[in-house]
């Protein structure tokens, strides 16, 4: 077994900003209703033509530059999204192709917003494993085709945007443990029911809006909690570390009480917790990415701190990786 570490980071989302004043003109709702429940200001949509791919080939592009790497140095290509460019072929592939990269190992994960989560395990143990030098791993959404505009509940939390980071084989180990879980007794809680086998697209769901998200808040809530401080406890027990070896907590941004929940469990001051929630809203997979890629350019992260990130999102589905930065 070999090592891992990040070696770069990148984002990007697109340019059309929703703000909290826009959507008090398509509900019954204020900006302060909005932040105050969720922590949310703005959010970022893509226009009608730009695509999960399209996010995830520009954050690739930033992450290639920031490793000072070529595309063809990656020998693997992995994006985390529920809202692929097409059902198949993979968006990984897409996105490999359009940065030039061919006859790359390539494929798509979804786990909804644990995706990144997932997605940094199986990336990292390709790694560790041997099997690949470099892998790059993208989280990338474009959940504003998916909202219903006409739930308020829905339609006030999701942005769009992708984050990337390219993971390379390493001396020392930065992964120091991993928990996942996944409970599929209950997808009602947290699903798009139209479009798959089960449920193909028809006019009548089409009508019924079953071909977009529809989420039963509170209980997603009780269980985003309960499962984070849970899977951070499991996967910090793993690593053979406790809470207060922790330096950076980067959260999943569904809900900015959700993450105040969990920074108090762990008895975390806000200087070691990223938020972004209140400029991109909850963009699922992309969302941990988005706010680590911004946490290097801050400055925030420093060699040999322990890192924390933590999510859970449909399936119902969750998970924790501790990481030491190198």
């Amino acid at each position: 077994m070999t090592g891992v570490k990040i070696v770069g980071v990148g984002h990007h989302v697109p340019e059309r900003i929703v703000d909290n004043h826009e959507l008090e003109t398509w509900f019954d709702t204020s900006d302060e209703w909005i932040a105050s429940r969720t922590g949310m200001k703005r959010r970022h949509w893509t226009s009608e033509n730009e695509s999960t791919g399209d996010l995830a080939f520009a954050a690739a592009r930033n992450a290639l530059e920031h490793a000072k790497l070529g595309p063809n140095d990656v020998d693997a290509y992995i994006v985390c999204t529920v809202y692929p460019d097409y059902l198949f072929p993979a968006t990984a592939a897409l996105v490999a192709a359009r940065l030039g990269a061919v006859d790359k190992a390539a494929f798509d994960i979804e786990i909804a917003c644990s995706g990144f989560i997932y997605g940094l395990t199986v990336a990292s143990a390709l790694v560790r494993s041997g099997v690949y030098r470099r892998v790059m791993l993208i989280g990338a959404e474009t959940l504003s085709k998916l909202v219903n505009t006409e739930d308020r509940g829905t339609a006030i939390l999701f942005g769009d945007g992708a984050g990337c980071v390219i993971l390379e084989a390493s001396e020392r180990d930065s992964f120091l443990a991993s928990d996942l879980g996944s409970d599929g007794s209950r997808p009602e809680l947290l699903l798009v029911e139209a479009g798959g086998s089960r449920s193909p697209i028809d006019e009548t769901k089409i009508a019924q809006k079953k071909h977009r998200i529809h989420m039963e808040g509170r209980e997603v809530f009780k269980f985003a909690v309960t499962k984070m401080i849970a899977a951070t406890d499991r996967a910090l027990e793993k690593a053979q570390l406790t809470k207060a070896d922790v330096d950076l907590l980067i959260p999943h941004q569904a809900n900015k009480r959700i993450i105040d929940s969990a920074m108090k469990y762990l008895n975390m001051p806000p200087e070691k917790c990223v938020v972004n929630i209140h400029e991109y809203g909850n963009t699922s997979a992309a969302s941990i990415p988005i706010a680590l890629s911004e946490a290097v350019a801050q400055g925030r992260i420093h060699p040999g701190n322990t890192i924390v990130f933590v999510g859970f999102g449909g399936g119902l589905s969750w998970g924790a990786v501790v990481w030491q930065w190198q």
